[in-house]
């Protein structure tokens, strides 16, 4: 089956068996590996990308889901001449990583969290992030990144 998206600003095509997942589809068929598979059950948000701007992890979704779909991934969130979003500036700048294995899926939650909600306190950026795990952190400069990113830190 024929899948036919906008990935990143760019119009992207590939033929995909019908029980594709969309994060398959981005790591397999478009060589887009920053969104990781962390769990294949939906637990751990290393796979949350945005399709037409809402937050979405992408191991729930089928890329004949996603048809027509406008999908930002990770690689997508810097400027064209390299500026850093200013969630992954703030996770840089806070530490808001260890192993780096959530990292990607925690900026596009995180991001997405601020676009709902530009000035979130420390407890409403812990609650927006439930559905992301990491194993390395214990989340402390993880919310303190999304905080920065929000001006509140």
């Amino acid at each position: 089956m024929q899948v036919e998206t906008t990935v990143n600003g760019k119009a992207m095509s590939a033929d995909v068996e019908p029980r594709t997942l969309l994060v398959h589809y981005l790591r397999d068929e478009l060589e887009l590996t920053g969104t990781n598979v962390g769990c294949d059950t939906s637990s751990c948000g290393a796979c949350t990308v945005h399709i037409d701007g809402e937050s979405v992890k992408s191991c729930t979704m089928l890329a004949a889901q996603a048809r027509g779909a406008e999908i930002t991934t990770i690689e997508g969130m810097a400027s064209a001449d390299g500026t850093l979003h200013p969630m992954q500036a703030a996770f840089m700048e806070c530490h808001g990583l260890q192993c780096g294995y959530c990292t990607p899926g925690m900026v596009m939650a995180a991001s997405s969290l601020l676009k709902e909600n530009p000035n979130p306190t420390e407890q409403e950026v812990r609650e927006g992030l439930e559905g992301n795990l990491c194993r390395c952190t214990g989340y402390h400069n993880i919310v303190k990144s999304v905080l920065t990113a929000a001006g509140g830190a």
